[in-house]
């Protein structure tokens, strides 16, 4: 008995944007479903809509793929037997298939001028019908195509539908889906330029990569029958189709470019953990059969299987990746969070991107445990912690008064909280958040005023904000000297004239 056959599947983007979630959803399923099987997930791009090509697209989509990991077996930058992997390179291999289609009378060739066209679509529109060729030249009779051949005339070959009957496949997720054939368009295959479009090059190049498995989003559906077709015309066994559930908003709208689908990359730049995105995005349409929600990505790859992908639509839930990327952060090892942060101090500002120096670092490390349970995105530590990288805070002194408190009983209790805390100053080791906690609520006592009020007034001498990391290991961290130096400045601004009463 012979092994079965492997299966292959592929993304194939176009470099006419950057790859958002709705792009890289789909990539994630196949690349999940190889990686299950032991398959060979492939990458291919399909840049034949030449005018629409963003410039630095095709960098991002690879970026984005391997920022999360999904790295491709053939394809790009990696090679294979099948190649090559751009579609504009293979532009005499789709006019031979063409070519070969015309002649056996299963595509012909369509002279129609672009205002005739115009003026059918016009036309449709009035009478409420949908958009279809009248397939005008499919009737011209072979004099009047070679004469117009000879012409020199300008013409694009489009696929010749049955004009009856109709035509079926079976979805993997769907079950059968059915097409009447009169309502199928004769599509283009060949553009006026010798360019193909998407239906014949995706299902020449599909072919002839072996692709077992066309995996792709359910807006592909009614593009299926004219594929199915072609196979056949072609001769080729058609490969298994399944048609992936739409994402939506959270209003119910199909999740877009325009209706809040974020670039990956730009989840990257505002600080998601790739684990956390691919962990999430794999959850939209798919739940492993314990209905388990963190899973890592070798159990998303042992649980994955296509049986378990719903056709009903998945909701992009933003409030859910924040969560998800929290619990993620909260699991990282102190050092590789502060590893991974250190990007992100650079953005905003406060280390430079160059030769950091280590001290910087040290403080990164030193900050993290403060921050860990704090934060749901990376982008969020620098605005959290960026007064301990500079100490010209800047802020109302009015803030450094707790509501109903005197400017005079205000300066007393910083005063003394300032002796207090320079009681642990030498040496710097008893600096210590647990010492310099207990002694303070001692004061607190002693003042006969309430722990929170004190530490309030603390918080804005030492920080610059009434929200900050934990007031006592935040001490610690700045260490005697610079605390020291922003309770006394704290002092000074109060003293100098602030209202008598907040």
């Amino acid at each position: 008995m012979s092994d079965p056959i492997r299966p292959r599947v592929r993304y194939a983007p176009s470099p006419t944007g950057f790859p958002h979630v709705g792009n890289i959803h789909t990539a994630l399923f196949n690349w999940l479903f190889a990686r299950h099987t032991g398959g060979r997930f492939i990458l291919r791009i399909e840049d034949t809509d030449q005018d629409r090509i963003v410039e630095g697209s095709l960098a991002a989509i690879y970026e984005s793929l391997r920022w999360l990991g999904l790295e491709w077996d053939e394809g790009p930058e990696v090679g294979g037997p099948f190649g090559p992997y751009f579609q504009s390179e293979r532009l005499p291999i789709y006019r031979s298939y063409a070519d070969q289609l015309v002649a056996s009378g299963h595509a012909y060739r369509c002279f129609c001028s672009q205002e005739r066209l115009a003026e059918l679509r016009a036309a449709q529109e009035a009478r409420k019908e949908p958009p279809r060729y009248d397939r005008f030249c499919r009737n011209l009779s072979p004099a009047e195509r070679e004469r117009r051949l000879q012409a020199g005339e300008p013409y694009v070959i489009r696929l010749a539908v049955p004009e009856t009957g109709e035509t079926s496949f079976d979805d993997l997720f769907r079950g059968t889906i059915t097409f009447q054939n009169a309502l199928i368009d004769d599509q283009v295959l060949i553009k006026s330029d010798g360019w193909p479009t998407y239906h014949l090059a995706n299902v020449v190049d599909d072919h002839l990569m072996e692709i077992t498995h066309v995996l792709r989003g359910d807006e592909w559906i009614s593009s299926t029958p004219k594929h199915v077709l072609l196979y056949r015309f072609l001769g080729w066994d058609a490969p298994l189709f399944g048609h992936f559930p739409i994402l939506l908003t959270m209003s119910r709208a199909k999740l877009s470019k325009r209706r809040g689908a974020p670039d990956i990359l730009e989840l990257r730049a505002k600080g998601y953990l790739p684990e956390a995105v691919v962990n999430f995005l794999a959850l939209l349409g798919w739940a492993p059969e314990d209905k388990t929600e963190v899973l890592s990505c070798a159990e998303l790859i042992h649980q994955f299987t296509l049986e378990r992908v719903g056709a009903t639509p998945a909701i992009y839930n933003p409030e859910k990746l924040d969560w998800m990327n929290g619990y993620y952060i909260r699991q990282l090892a102190p050092e590789d969070l502060a590893r991974r942060l250190v990007p992100f101090y650079q953005d905003a500002g406060l280390i430079p991107r160059d030769s950091v120096p280590p001290e910087m670092l040290a403080l990164i490390g030193r900050l993290v445990p403060l921050i860990q349970e704090r934060i749901k995105t990376l982008v969020d530590a620098p605005a959290l912690t960026d007064f301990f990288f500079r100490d010209d805070l800047v802020y109302d002194p009015a803030q450094l008064m707790p509501k109903g408190w005197t400017r005079e009983q205000t300066l007393d209790a910083l005063r003394q909280a300032r002796d207090c805390l320079a009681r642990f100053a030498a040496p710097p080791e008893r600096f210590q958040a647990e010492s310099l906690d207990e002694a303070l609520r001692q004061l607190a006592d002693t003042l006969q005023v309430k722990t929170g009020q004190l530490f309030g007034a603390l918080r804005v001498a030492v920080t610059g904000r009434t929200i900050a990391p934990p007031l006592f290991q935040t001490m610690a961290v700045l260490g005697p000297t610079r605390t020291l130096a922003r309770v006394d400045r704290a002092i000074n601004l109060l003293a100098s004239g602030t209202p008598a009463v907040r």
